[in-house]
């Protein structure tokens, strides 16, 4: 027995250390990967002006303020208008004319893949992954836009399970699929693309909401600027204050 138990301890001791270039073995080890790259790297505020096409070709202007993580304000022209979306601690609050509309619960699956993951504990990642229903023991390696991705959540050939894309080498994620909720058979898409260096990380500055191929919704970024001095109270859900970062 005390044989066998210096054997298995000389094995470890041998066996090389797992390298960073090596697959990862499941989708903690990823999203790990990213957080340790741009640990005290990635920006902490942000700000941009969104063109949003909607569906039937309507198009709005929002403007997006961000504090990671864990913080995201947008505002819809007119700004007189006061109607305001604000995404704070896994809460959504929704202000119509300055009052507060409604308040419900709501992970934001974009913002912890796309933002928060630099930002926060990697155990808060994880728990808020697992619980939007990502199987977090599932990855594969795929191809995407001409870039190896890694893959969370389904299988190889799965094209429907809820998942996650993440480019290998910059380690930022580029591609969301799930089923629809109230057609599961239907295949719900999102895509970060278009990506531009930002301080020391990456923005995406299109963003795509497909249904089964078809584009429903369609976001395009100006004006980006990283590192911005916000006033904390634009992220207070106690009352609307206007954004005072737009110009």
């Amino acid at each position: 027995m005390l044989g066998s138990m210096l054997c298995l301890a000389a094995l470890a001791v041998l066996s090389p250390a797992a390298r960073p270039d090596d697959p990862p073995r499941d989708g903690v080890e990823v999203v790990a990967r990213m957080r340790e790259r741009y640990l005290g790297k990635w920006y902490r505020t942000l700000t941009f002006v969104q063109k949003t096409t909607l569906p039937e070709g309507k198009v709005e202007t929002w403007y997006e303020a961000a504090e990671l993580p864990g913080k995201l304000r947008i505002d819809i022209a007119p700004l007189e208008g006061k109607n305001t979306l604000l995404f704070r601690n896994d809460t959504l609050y929704e202000f119509k004319d300055g009052k507060l509309a409604e308040t419900k619960p709501l992970i934001h699956p974009l913002m912890v893949l796309g933002f928060d993951v630099y930002a926060q504990p990697l155990d808060k990642t994880l728990d808020q992954l697992r619980e939007l229903g990502f199987d977090l023991d599932q990855v594969h390696e795929a191809d995407w836009q001409g870039r190896p991705t890694y893959v969370v959540g389904a299988a190889a050939g799965d094209s429907v399970t809820r998942q996650f894309w993440i480019d290998q080498e910059r380690l930022y994620f580029v591609r969301m699929v799930e089923p629809g909720k109230k057609d599961p058979a239907a295949r719900v898409e999102t895509r970060f693309d278009k990506y531009i260096p930002m301080g020391q990380g990456w923005l995406e500055t299109e963003v795509r909401f497909m249904v089964n191929g078809e584009t429903r919704m369609l976001e395009e970024y100006t004006e980006p600027r990283a590192g911005v001095k916000l006033d904390p109270a634009i992220f207070e859900p106690g009352r609307w204050v206007p954004p005072g970062w737009v110009r």
